[in-house]
């Protein structure tokens, strides 16, 4: 099964900083946060498979269904800086190219 464009565009725009910004968010955020250690270890999971998949779309639903789990549907937190929400927005959006 071949990309959607909406998901190749997503990948494109998104992947890059959250490979950067998960560790940073898991570091500062992770000790008051422990859900974001499982959060961080799906992304990773899912980054993987995509790098794996190469120009083939990956099997993520396992993954995108957890963190919907985990995360409370990208709920951010309110006692956490930008770059957390970032975060969840970014997955989010990564989620919803990939349903799409």
């Amino acid at each position: 099964m071949k990309n959607t464009p909406a998901f190749r565009e997503a990948k494109k725009k998104v992947l890059r900083r959250l490979q950067q910004f998960v560790p940073v968010v898991e570091k500062v955020h992770g000790g008051n946060h422990p859900e974001f250690h499982q959060v961080r270890a799906i992304f990773d999971r899912i980054s993987e498979k995509i790098t794996a998949a190469a120009a083939s779309r990956p099997e993520l639903e396992e993954e995108f269904a957890k963190l919907r789990e985990i995360t409370a549907h990208y709920t951010i937190p309110e006692d956490v800086c930008e770059t957390y929400e970032a975060v969840y927005q970014m997955l989010a959006e990564l989620d919803q190219a990939y349903h799409a």
